[in-house]
């Protein structure tokens, strides 16, 4: 039997790293043991507190039935309180908050959402792929928007405003931004909303980066003033507590925005695991010694990926935050996806290529935080070793 696969996947193609991730496996099958410098997944563990709060409400009976779509309310309260403590934004934990099981989660369900055939959404290039994807899936037009290094990796809203604006019903922003590690900008904050409001578009800031290698949490976009009208937020627990794997998310803004948004969510799942919630809202509650002791880690990392990256002879902005380091590939090279290759095969050691994140990324290449600094140390020794080879491109600088 013949089955057609559904019109609507015919622009949308495999994650790459899903792709990735098997060519790797297949040569650490065949002895290679790839060191993997490309995924942004937390390696260290969340805090004892939350594991022994998930541990003791997963050994009571009672925990183990179906959930509210919306979570139980201590969530949402724990995340109202969290917004408020941190980013200095005032929620209503009955209707302004929206559990999710992870914040990827929440890109789909706007994107259902709010988007249908002949609407247009802007899409940062670079910017996460996901954004793309679901655009695509819900028949919407994804619409470029450039990002570059010499306007700081923000959009030009003048350039953008000359365009005709009339379709465009949505706007993805990412800041700290994800893959170039830019920091927001409360000036360009305040004017972004005020874009929004102007053409009538609904902003979704993507935010899970904001407590991660920054002096204090970065700006919630919600904390803007005007910005109720017409910004959603997403966040989440993967990055600011180790918990990628927990699958924790949130969605924050207006009450009738997110019950249209829980209308599309309440047909897909049945609610997050009870015990998950409670261990959940013990995250929440961690104080400022957890951030920072989470940022020595990842300052220190960072250091030994700055090295690893001069001994490629790439250059970068030492004040990126989040979990990766963006870097400009060295002469030599057509792309980052031909220096990621050359890293994989000569060094077993993978670094993701700048290019999937959109054509302005095609001349850099993105390094993860997320491993040990034994482990990027020894991804710096294989890179020298595999340098003092005759066919590698480029030589120690």
């Amino acid at each position: 039997m013949q089955v057609s696969v559904a019109s609507r996947l015919q622009h949308t193609q495999e994650y790459y790293f899903s792709q990735k991730l098997r060519e790797i496996e297949g040569m650490n099958k065949a002895g290679a043991q790839v060191i993997n410098l490309g995924i942004g997944s937390p390696d260290m563990p969340p805090h004892p507190r939350v594991v022994a709060a998930l541990t003791a409400a997963a050994e009571q009976p009672t925990t183990h039935a179906y959930q509210n779509y919306k979570g139980v309310p201590a969530l949402r309260q724990a995340m109202a309180g969290w917004y408020e403590r941190w980013y200095g934004v005032a929620l209503n934990p009955e209707t302004e908050v929206l559990p999710l099981l992870g914040s990827k989660e929440g890109i789909i369900h706007i994107s259902m959402t709010f988007l249908e055939a002949g609407d247009e959404v802007l899409i940062p290039n670079p910017g996460y792929p996901a954004y793309r994807a679901a655009a695509h899936l819900s028949g919407a037009t994804p619409i470029d928007y450039d990002l570059t290094a010499d306007n700081n990796w923000l959009p030009d809203l003048d350039t953008l405003a000359r365009r005709d604006l009339s379709r465009v019903k949505l706007m993805w922003v990412n800041y700290p931004h994800m893959p170039t590690g830019t920091p927001p900008d409360a000036a360009f904050f305040a004017r972004l909303v005020a874009f929004a409001t102007e053409h009538n578009i609904l902003l979704v800031h993507d935010n899970p980066y904001s407590f991660i290698l920054n002096q204090e949490p970065a700006q919630s976009l919600l904390a803007v003033p005007g910005a109720r009208e017409v910004v959603l937020e997403l966040n989440s627990l993967s990055k600011s507590h180790n918990m990628a794997g927990w699958r924790v998310g949130m969605l924050l803004g207006r009450a009738d925005l997110l019950q249209e948004v829980l209308r599309f969510k309440s047909n897909l799942d049945s609610g997050m695991f009870l015990p998950v919630q409670l261990a959940a809202i013990e995250a929440l509650q961690l104080d400022e010694a957890w951030y920072q002791q989470l940022n020595a880690h990842y300052a220190a990392r960072r250091e030994l990926v700055f090295e690893l990256l001069d001994t490629i002879g790439c250059t970068y902005e030492r004040n990126q935050v989040g979990l990766f380091v963006w870097a400009a590939i060295p002469a030599g090279y057509a792309d980052g996806y031909a220096l990621s290759d050359e890293l994989l095969h000569a060094a077993k050691v993978f670094i993701t290529p700048g290019g999937i994140f959109g054509s302005n990324g095609n001349g850099f290449i993105r390094v993860s935080l997320c491993q040990t600094p034994a482990v990027l140390e020894a991804a710096l020794g294989r890179i020298r070793t595999a340098q003092a080879q005759p066919s590698f491109t480029t030589s120690a600088v």
